[in-house]
């Protein structure tokens, strides 16, 4: 009876492990299916059968007359039009809702217009490949992603074939350097999931980095810094700067302090233009943007 039972103890266990198992499968099947439709699934935008590639744009962008819905009943943009010349920032701001992402969005072709046309250097972005179209394009976001691997090769996620030299070029010119040397392993630390054992601040300078190193001629830049503390967001700014110089760059931004110096701003509500110009000549016109201005400046205080 005695060696019976030390059978049976020891038939348990792989019982168990056996019923766990298949509960395992069960569930990695569930998963596999999902992965395999979201690849399966259909992209909204298609190269058209004689787009042509794009080398290298000078940068020239420009907007005409665009009408776009994610449901085409309901616009988000309506007859909206901005030119961006060679080396131009252009600012876009509003209130939340305005469509200032969307609009931006169309420029590296995530979604096609119902209505106008963007273009660069003259050549409207659906008679182009798509790949030639994205490869002319960096974004910054507000919350940058970061992958679980090390910081060099999250670094140079945008262009896989670089240097070590390359990337802490990059890196330096980002103001990130320091604070990676500083890590365990230096620049071959890995980060957290969506690089959670990093800060925030530390997390856009990656980013940054990274759009430095892809060497793009137009840079989207998304409230890079509005989820940032106001100590940070001075560091980010020196890096911002040298992340601009030379790019047609379009800034969505909540804090009009970092879009002072852009070269024009598009104020965006409801979907519409509704001001363009420097930013001495919005405030002069005393309408929306002059309206921001002043509640971030505290003279509205008691309105809010």
């Amino acid at each position: 009876i005695i060696v019976f039972l030390s059978y049976l103890t020891s038939l348990y266990e792989p019982i168990q492990d056996l019923t766990s198992t298949t509960s395992t499968l069960q569930e990695a099947a569930g998963s596999a299916w999902r992965v395999t439709e979201v690849l399966d699934a259909e992209p909204d935008v298609h190269d058209r059968p004689h787009a042509r590639r794009l080398a290298r744009t000078r940068g020239h962008v420009s907007i005409e007359r665009i009408t776009f819905g994610y449901d085409a009943a309901r616009p988000v943009l309506h007859d909206v039009s901005v030119e961006a010349r060679p080396g131009e920032t252009i600012a876009i701001v509003g209130p939340t809702g305005a469509g200032k992402s969307t609009l931006v969005s169309l420029v590296p072709r995530f979604f096609d217009p119902q209505q106008g046309r963007v273009t660069l250097d003259g050549h409207d972005v659906r008679d182009l490949r798509l790949l030639s179209v994205r490869a002319q394009t960096a974004i910054v976001l507000q919350e940058s992603f970061l992958f679980p691997l090390s910081i060099a090769e999250n670094i140079a996620y945008g262009r896989p074939g670089a240097s070590r030299r390359q990337i802490e070029a990059a890196a330096r010119a980002a103001n990130a350097h320091e604070f990676v040397e500083r890590l365990p392993e230096g620049y071959r630390t890995v980060v957290g999931e969506r690089g959670a054992t990093l800060s925030g601040g530390e997390r856009q300078r990656i980013a940054i980095a990274r759009a430095l190193l892809r060497d793009a001629p137009i840079l989207i830049l998304d409230e890079p810094t509005s989820a940032l503390d106001v100590e940070t967001e001075g560091r980010l700014l020196a890096a911002l700067e040298r992340l601009v110089e030379g790019r047609t760059t379009f800034v969505i931004a909540h804090r009009l302090s970092t879009i002072r110096d852009a070269d024009r701003i598009v104020v965006l509500d409801h979907g519409r233009v509704v001001e363009d110009g420097t930013h001495e000549e919005l405030l002069a016109q005393d309408g929306v943007f002059a309206r921001f201005h002043r509640l971030q400046n505290g003279e509205l205080a008691e309105a809010r």
